[in-house]
């Protein structure tokens, strides 16, 4: 296969990938949700993803340095893989190391596999990531979980002050974000990167969850994603703040956004989460969610890392 690449040139090309990823939706990590993905900053640098096409100009393959995930999200088309997949992992490379002394730059990136797909294993392992599965306290285990029973889901009611609804648009995203930044306990949550979402067109308001609480605070949020050609549903992010989790708002929120995915006519719905978040793959096992890949972690080190 004689291929070409060149980086990442707008939204047109955004929806390219998007496409591409649904074709190939089987062996990709993320695909309903990367509308949420493709809204965060690391776009608005286009050296910071590059497509391959083939002979007849049609879309290989893509990768993205995901800049607020410190990950690399790709796709690639099962008969390209053999040829491009390490290609693909050293433009990876060539670009993570161009960026170490910039604002976009990271000591270390991510990359995530299922652990059946080995021969994406060998490529990754030859380029220097090594496996997170045992690190000791910082081991990383992920799962992708699918939700395929079309049994209705369980409807647990907001406590009594407490109001289920969608967020109020463009105007409400700041107290998003501060809820997001809070939840994670992490500012890589922006606002920009939040109005983008609100803005794409795949993006659907009624599907966009939070839960207020009595003194006008947002308590909790579920977004989901959805597309109709595939009927595939998908849950990302969800989060409740630490200070209003006795009140089991995760549960509430969740069952609400998957209702409506069901109301859309979603048949299957994702997503993922750690093995070490006990409480989390009991919530969703209870919402008969059902473990269908294990996920493993790798990385690769461009310099000393100082976590904290």
């Amino acid at each position: 296969m004689n291929t070409s690449h060149r980086p990442f040139q707008g939204a047109n090309d955004q929806r390219l990938m998007e496409e591409l990823a649904r074709q190939t939706l089987a062996a990709n990590l993320h695909v309903t949700d990367l509308p949420y993905r493709f809204s965060s900053s690391a776009l608005d640098d286009p050296e910071n993803a590059c497509l391959w096409f083939d002979r007849q100009g049609q879309l290989a393959a893509w990768a993205v340095l995901q800049v607020p995930f410190w990950t690399l999200d790709y796709v690639c088309l099962p008969e390209a893989e053999a040829e491009l997949h390490a290609e693909m992992l050293a433009w990876a490379d060539q670009r993570a190391r161009s960026a170490l002394d910039t604002d976009q730059g990271h000591p270390c990136w991510f990359a995530n596999v299922f652990s059946g797909q080995e021969n994406r294993i060998r490529d990754l392992e030859a380029a220097g990531y090594k496996w997170q599965g045992n690190v000791g306290e910082d081991s990383l285990a992920k799962v992708l979980m699918l939700r395929a029973s079309p049994a209705p889901v369980d409807v647990y009611q907001p406590p009594a002050g407490f109001t289920t609804r969608t967020l109020a648009g463009l105007s409400e995203v700041p107290a998003y974000v501060a809820l997001h930044r809070a939840v994670f306990e992490s500012t890589t949550m922006t606002e920009a990167w939040r109005a983008r979402t609100l803005l794409h067109p795949d993006y659907q308001p009624d599907l966009d969850i939070v839960v207020e609480a009595p003194d006008g605070r947002l308590a909790a949020f579920c977004i989901c994603w959805f597309d109709a050609g595939t009927r595939v549903g998908r849950v990302e992010p969800l989060g409740c703040h630490k200070d209003f989790r006795r009140y089991a708002l995760g549960r509430v929120a969740l069952s609400e956004g998957l209702r409506r995915l069901q109301s859309r006519g979603a048949e299957r719905i994702y997503l993922e989460t750690d093995r070490g978040r006990k409480t989390a793959l009991r919530l969703y096992e209870s919402f008969d969610f059902q473990v269908i890949q294990n996920v493993l972690v790798y990385r690769i080190d461009y310099a000393e890392v100082e976590w904290g």
